[in-house]
Parts: C-alpha cells; sequence; structure tokens
C-alpha cells in the first residue's frame, strides 16, 4: 500500500503552476487586505475635517477596526480548524469589503467606528488562514521567499489606498475609498471554487478525492496507486487544546517573545500607517505630497519584505528579522533630523523596508516556528496580541500629536517600539522552531538509512 506524507510532499515540490496559483490568491488576498487597513489613514485628514473631531478622537477611530482585527485574528484564525480555510478565508473578505464599503455611508464616529469595528474581524482573521495556507503550499526552498512576496500585497494594498486618495478624495470626498473596498466581494464566489483546501484539513476529514487531486497538482510527476493512503506527520495532528500547545515542548518562551515582537512591530506599522499623512501635512506639505511619503513608505515595505524574503531564505531568518527591526528604529530616528526631500523619501522608503517588511518576515518565521497542527493558531495569537500594539499606537499618537509637542518626539516613540521588538526576537529559541527540529529529523533519518560501514 502506497502511504504519503503530505507535508513531506509539499515540502520537496518544486515550483509549479499550481504553486503560482496558490500565490497568486493569497497575494490578491492580502493586497485588498492591505487596502482596507490602509484606507482609513489615506483619508483620515478629509475625516477629521468632515466629521469636526479632534486628534484624540481621530484616533481612537482608526484603532476600532485594529480592535477587530485583534478579536479576528484570535477566534478567526483559528476556525479553519473546523470550517476549512477557504471557507474561513471567504467569510473574511466578505467582512472587510462589506463593513469597510459601509464606513463610507456613515456620517458619525461612533457609527464609523462600529463598521470598521467589524471590518477588523476580517481584516485581522484573514492573515492567519493566508500564512498557514502559504507556508503549507510552498515548496521548503522557497518559503520564506514565497511567502514574503505574498505579504509584500499587503504594501501594495497601503500604495494603492494612497494613490486612489490622492487621485479622487480633493474631487468626491473621503467616501470615494471606502465604497471602492466593496468590489471585491464579487471574488469570493472564484475563491471556493478555484483555491485548494488545507492539507491537513482535508486529512482529518479523510477527504480522499480531493486530496488525489492536490497531491498530483503539488507533484505532476508521482503515480498515485488506487490504494494510496494520505497522512500527516504526528506533530502536525491537532492534541489537546491548541492554545496551551503554544507553550509546550519549550516554545513557551519563544511564544511570548513573538507576541512582544508582534506588539511592537505592528505599533511601528499603524503608527505610521494611520498618522504619517497628518504629520507630514502638518510639518507643511500639501494633502498630495503628504500621501505620496506614504506611498514612498510602502515602496520600501514591499521591496522590504521580498529582500528580506530572499535574505531568510539564504542566512538565518531570525538574526535577518532581528537586523531589520533594529535598522527600523535607526531610520526613524533619521527622521527627527531635517533632510532634504529627496533624502526624506529616501528615509522613509528605508523605513517602510525595515518595519512593514519586517513584519512581513516576521509571520514568515512564525509560521515556520510552529508545528503545522497549531500554526494559524500560533499565527493567529501573535497576531492577536499584535493588535493591542496596533491599537495603542494610532490612540497614542493622536494624543502626542493633541499635546502638541514636537513632532520629533513621535518618531522618537515609534522608534523605541523597533529596539524592543528586536530585543525580543533576539531571545526565540529557534531550536525548538519546527523547521528546525524537521531538519533535524531527516538527518537523523539519513544518518540511520545509511549502510554501517558508512555511518562508521
Amino acid at each position: 500500500m502506497q502511504h504519503i506524507d503530505v507535508h513531506k510532499l509539499a515540502d520537496e515540490a518544486r515550483f509549479n503552476n499550481f504553486h503560482a496559483r496558490v500565490l497568486a490568491w493569497c497575494l490578491l488576498v492580502i493586497i485588498l487586505d492591505g487596502y482596507d487597513i490602509a484606507v482609513a489613514g489615506a483619508a483620515l485628514p478629509s475625516i477629521m475635517k468632515e466629521m469636526g473631531v479632534n486628534a484624540s478622537t481621530a484616533g481612537f477611530m482608526a484603532s476600532s477596526a485594529l480592535f477587530g482585527m485583534m478579536f479576528g485574528a484570535i477566534f478567526l484564525g483559528a476556525l479553519s480548524d473546523r470550517i476549512g480555510r477557504r471557507w474561513t478565508i471567504s467569510l473574511c473578505v466578505l467582512l472587510f469589503s462589506v463593513f469597510t464599503a459601509a464606513a463610507g455611508l456613515t456620517n458619525d464616529p461612533v457609527t464609523f467606528s462600529v463598521m470598521r469595528f467589524i471590518a477588523g474581524l476580517g481584516i485581522g482573521g484573514v492573515m492567519p488562514n493566508i500564512v498557514a495556507q502559504m507556508t503549507e503550499y510552498s515548496p521548503r526552498q522557497v518559503r520564506s521567499f514565497m511567502t514574503t512576496v505574498m505579504f509584500s500585497g499587503y504594501a501594495i494594498g497601503g500604495i494603492l489606498a494612497a494613490v486612489i486618495g490622492k487621485q479622487f478624495i480633493a474631487s468626491f470626498g473621503w467616501q470615494v475609498v471606502f465604497f471602492a473596498a466593496g468590489v471585491p466581494v464579487i471574488l469570493i464566489p472564484f475563491i471556493l471554487k478555484t483555491m485548494p483546501e488545507s492539507l491537513s484539513f482535508l486529512v482529518s476529514r479523510q477527504n480522499q478525492r480531493d486530496l488525489s487531486e492536490v497531491v498530483r497538482q503539488i507533484n505532476p510527476q508521482l503515480r498515485l496507486d488506487a490504494s494510496a493512503t494520505f497522512q500527516v506527520p504526528a506533530q502536525d495532528r491537532t492534541a489537546g487544546a491548541p492554545v496551551v500547545r503554544l507553550f509546550q515542548d519549550g516554545r513557551g518562551v519563544s511564544t511570548i517573545m513573538f507576541w512582544i515582537a508582534f506588539f511592537t512591530g505592528l505599533f511601528m506599522i499603524y503608527a505610521l500607517s494611520t498618522w504619517l499623512t497628518k504629520l507630514m501635512a502638518m510639518s507643511g506639505y500639501s494633502l498630495g505630497s503628504a500621501l505620496s511619503f506614504v506611498i514612498a513608505l510602502n515602496l520600501g515595505a514591499v521591496i522590504g519584505a521580498i529582500g528580506g524574503g530572499w535574505l531568510a531564505d539564504r542566512f538565518h531568518i531570525k538574526w535577518v528579522l532581528v537586523t531589520m527591526y533594529a535598522l527600523g528604529s535607526v531610520f526613524l530616528y533619521l527622521m527627527t533630523f531635517k533632510p532634504s526631500t529627496e533624502v526624506l523619501y529616501v528615509i522613509i522608503a528605508a523605513v517602510g523596508a525595515c518595519t512593514t517588511g519586517a513584519q512581513i518576515v516576521a509571520y514568515a518565521y512564525s509560521g515556520q516556528f510552529y508545528p503545522m497542527s497549531i500554526r494559524s493558531t500560533g499565527v493567529g495569537m501573535a497576531s492577536g496580541i499584535g493588535r493591542l500594539g496596533a491599537i495603542v499606537a494610532p490612540v497614542l499618537i493622536g494624543v502626542i500629536v493633541s499635546l502638541k509637542l514636537p513632532l520629533q518626539q513621535n518618531f522618537l516613540v515609534i522608534a523605541a517600539a523597533g529596539i524592543v521588538g528586536a530585543l525580543a526576537l533576539a531571545c526565540i529559541n529557534h531550536r525548538q522552531s519546527a523547521s528546525e527540529k524537521h531538519d533535524l529529523d531527516r538527518t537523523t533519518a539519513a544518518v540511520s538509512a545509511a549502510p554501517a560501514n558508512m555511518r562508521s
């Protein structure tokens, strides 16, 4: 009888059209997700003016979506274990598309915040599921690169929000960028039809027909027997409470360190994505110029994500991340000076590379750290706890802005978060990661299988 370890098969596969299709879908969903996250920051100056709210209130309005993202990441991150990853991702797309568009129909801060909170459930819930999907199906040799390419869509979505805002807000009002977020609802039937289901979910349901089809697409050269059975390694099977398992097998301290790193990373990202436009406008730049800085920030994030993923596949992903977080703090500190406009664009792009770009690599690292059976839960919990940083950031920076303190102090506060995040990442015990143990198991198996004279 033919026994096939589906995760080993996926690990050892060569990149083909099937992997390109999975990457394309995941990239598209993350672009939509990134747009929905960035849209409030792009429209914030216009929303403040039209609704007549101060900086502190605007900070709370921006945080409402982030608060929803925290709950979405924690609860919808684990939902795929029950209903499957395709349905969970589709549900998240429905939530963030419909309710972001609905926020454009509001005319008061409370209703706006409620709509954004519900949208946030979908925005936060889609991330751990997409990370788990990409990690599960990516060939091992290019896993970090594929995951970070996918997550570069987050920055592309931010660029899209800034470009649409720059072109249309002045003429049609801030609502137009929110209405545009409703269009992706039409993609849901196509996601359900063409995105593959999680391998672990199919194995747990013993769905032989779908498993055979997916396995053939992963490795077209594989010849399946009629009696072929599919399985996942013992460590990738769910056993016990998944959240408790994040702290088992020596992962406890590292799990806490991931939470701290995600908190500080998302603090930096949302402080910048929410307030950069307003801070630059307060520095004397026009709305169009301020939005251009947001575009530079997100272009840098794309470069940082893809470059960081490339480096992570060739060097130690943990130390690549530590370096990126630390450099993010350095570049944020440089923003406290007053360089020329051209140099400022370069610095802001570098900040994007080492904040948003670094956080994208951090998602890839957390996805590789945990075994498949708790991967969605591990990434979801880190993302959910990290959302506290995302919630605090717009409010804290809003308070600093309302106190009319020097603008430089905003950037120093954000830079301090990067130093804390770098220290937390340095404390992660990489030897307890699933990827490290996988390599050790394969090496042990190869030595055991070698002839006795070769082992001696």
